[in-house]
């Protein structure tokens, strides 16, 4: 089996299964580099690191909450968007956990930081085997999936994980409080992994909504008739995260994804115009 790629110089090029398995493997040895540097990095200032961000969101002087609660003031709502107080602690149940989190934590960052630059890579490999007029259509595509990415994760830290944890640990199960919640670190470092994370990749809807389209899986049409089960999702995840039932702190939650899909809406009309017009 063999594919036509085109060296350097522009003249077609024969490569074989397996070098395409080699080139793959240097592009993710290159990206695992990257995240190692940074890692490296993180685990070096790892103590400023846990202190002010990964234990940020349970802070009661977290820049989010504070804004919120300002906000809340400034628009006369009174102490509807200040949060209560988590008081919260996390404990570990190994003598190992620590150290183990750490290297967690500094492996999750570089790979954070890294995305742009691993993304780069994905697209280096994938970019031979694309015709001139493909390569057209996605060009920005590095920028946008970077920059949709990391604000899917500022999303993410900054609003939903406030949200999320002050729900988590203030909410009781039955009336006669003889439960008490003690998360582990584990437990804390992977509901905020699932959220930043998972809001990053969740940010990158309209461009999945542009490739999808492009290749006629999705339509406009789609989109705009699944509308409404969206909304309604997107208003339930809301109401669940959110710990009071005002429509401030709900629409703070809902009204970015709800931007979001609308967005993809346009961008799948746009991919549809274009195709026609070509």
């Amino acid at each position: 089996m063999a594919l036509n790629i085109l060296n350097r110089a522009g003249a077609p090029l024969q490569m074989s299964f397996v070098d395409h398995l080699e080139a793959l493997r240097w592009h993710i040895v290159r990206s695992f580099f990257a995240v190692v540097v940074i890692a490296i990095i993180l685990f070096w200032k790892m103590d400023w690191f846990f202190d002010a961000i990964i234990m940020g969101p349970l802070r009661d002087n977290f820049i989010s909450t504070r804004s919120l609660c300002t906000l809340g003031h400034a628009l006369k709502m009174g102490d509807v968007l200040c949060l209560p107080p988590t008081k919260t602690i996390l404990q570990t149940t190994s003598f190992s956990s620590q150290f183990i989190s750490s290297i967690s934590i500094a492996m999750i960052g570089g790979f954070i930081v890294a995305f742009p630059y691993i993304f780069w890579e994905l697209w280096s490999f994938i970019k031979p085997a694309l015709s001139k007029k493909e390569i057209r259509k996605f060009r920005g595509g590095i920028l946008w999936v970077s920059v949709f990415f990391l604000l899917g994760v500022a999303f993410g830290y900054f609003l939903l994980s406030p949200f999320t944890f002050n729900f988590l640990s203030n909410y009781s199960l039955g009336t006669t409080h003889q439960i008490q919640t003690r998360p582990t670190l584990d437990d804390y470092l992977e509901n905020l992994t699932d959220v930043a994370v998972g809001s990053g990749l969740a940010f990158q809807l309209p461009l999945v909504s542009y490739v999808l389209t492009g290749i006629g899986l999705i339509s406009p049409a789609l989109l705009r008739g699944y509308r409404r089960y969206a909304y309604v999702a997107i208003l339930f995840l809301a109401a669940i995260i959110t710990p009071s039932p005002d429509w401030m702190s709900q629409a703070i939650v809902s009204l970015p994804l709800i931007l979001l899909y609308e967005l993809s809406i346009r961008v799948s009309a746009r991919v549809v115009k274009q195709q026609r017009t070509e």
